[in-house]
């Protein structure tokens, strides 16, 4: 079925032409089981190209350890990990193109849904990508610092070892508790910024800071809604994590699909 919200395919210009400030709608729990449905169906009508782009994400993470473990910074690997879903939402362009496509009712192969990923790079979204890994990035800073601080005389030579002091000592847990707050903070930031900005800006030409601020007005409009938003894809994408990452292959597809569905609920469509 065609959806009537669709955008229309995203040109290859450099410079996308800036649309007005779009409304915002108010959305409630059965926009979020309605979009789960929605995305588990486009899940399903293109099961090997979504389950892709999940592949393609979880061995990026498991070379992403297996780099960790290489390079002997085993702290590493706590703080990687769980902010690893952070970076998920530009991932899914594809996802977010497939999505668009199957409400169009438009036929599409690899080539269609991998050149429109590539003509990412040209585009607002490249922009994005820097934001998220700048937030990844001061995120491993703060750990690395609260390591110096708070477990300076700590010694960790192999990922059990570390456990141990984390999980097993009054220093751990004192670096634990401030840990998750910090990141809880970070992580309500990014998410606050990305949650409709990275689908928005595949679906229409406007720039990256007015996509940032519509996907904020959309968490300020909406904060229970959201912020339970927030915690299904984290938990999932937790959980998904404990299987050597396999569980990605299923959830980062549907949970793709899923957030350009409430993407279209949470924001008006273009007039005209």
């Amino acid at each position: 079925m065609a959806s009537k919200t669709a955008g229309s395919k995203p040109p290859n210009n450099l410079t996308p032409r800036q649309d007005g400030i779009p409304k915002v709608n108010k959305v409630t729990s059965d926009d979020i089981a309605a979009s789960l449905r929605a995305g588990f169906s486009d899940f399903l009508a293109r099961p090997f190209m979504s389950g892709f782009f999940g592949l393609f994400y979880a061995v990026f993470g498991l070379l992403f350890v297996w780099a960790l473990v290489w390079l002997g910074k085993i702290w590493m690997i706590i703080p990687a990990v769980v902010a690893f879903p952070l970076v998920a939402p530009f991932a899914a362009a594809g996802l977010y193109e497939m999505s668009r496509r199957l409400q169009a009712g438009e036929s599409f192969g690899w080539s269609e849904i991998l050149t429109v990923v590539a003509d990412q790079r040209n585009r607002e979204m490249g922009w994005m990508a820097f934001v998220t890994l700048f937030i990844f990035w001061v995120w491993i800073y703060q750990v690395r610092l609260l390591l110096a601080i708070i477990l300076q005389d700590a010694s960790f030579s192999d990922f059990k070892g570390f456990l141990n002091v984390v999980f097993y000592t009054p220093e751990g847990w004192t670096f634990l508790a401030i840990g998750i707050c910090l990141g809880a903070i970070l992580s309500a930031a990014l998410f606050s910024v990305t949650v409709v900005a990275m689908p928005m800006l595949l679906d229409r030409e406007t720039n990256f800071v007015s996509a940032m601020i519509t996907s904020v007005r959309v968490v300020m409009e909406n904060p229970v809604v959201m912020l339970t938003w927030a915690a299904i894809i984290s938990v999932t994408m937790l959980l998904s994590l404990v299987p050597v990452f396999l569980g990605l292959i299923v959830t980062l597809p549907v949970l793709g699909h899923a957030t350009w569905h409430l993407y279209q609920r949470a924001v008006s469509p273009v007039e005209g």
